[in-house]
């Protein structure tokens, strides 16, 4: 799981340096400098997909990739709302309905992978 997670977020670290123009479309409003949170943002993504290799570092490492997939979920949403069209990506429901349903997932998938948590699939059940 933590180097599929890592694969996923080494491609994400390539998209923002290959697609900043469509990232920083993206981006809320309210974020400031957009076009610099995009840029650091990539290598802040393999940083941390890296440190779930790391034993000492993957608790924390998996609990701010969880975080880091909630906070960019508004651009998700903006991106959908706001039909911005930005090719590859199609300008679709069947695309934007699983992308941001799938957000959560993401976020478990990270915390899950990193130990942080264990459910549903519990290591070790207490007996009641």
């Amino acid at each position: 799981m933590r180097l599929a997670m890592l694969a996923f977020l080494a491609g994400g670290c390539v998209l923002h340096f290959r697609a900043t123009g469509a990232l920083v479309a993206m981006t809320p409003d309210w974020v400031p400098w957009k076009r610099a949170v995009v840029l650091a943002t990539g290598p802040l993504e393999l940083a941390l997909g890296l440190g779930l290799l790391v034993p000492r570092l993957r608790r924390w490492c998996g609990i701010l990739i969880a975080a880091y997939v909630v906070a960019v979920w508004p651009a998700n949403i903006k991106h959908a709302v706001e039909h911005l069209v930005l090719p590859p990506v199609p300008d679709s429901w069947w695309y934007h309905g699983p992308r941001l349903a799938l957000q959560p997932v993401i976020a478990w998938w990270a915390l899950y992978g990193a130990e942080a948590v264990d459910w549903p699939f519990a290591r070790n059940r207490r007996p009641e």
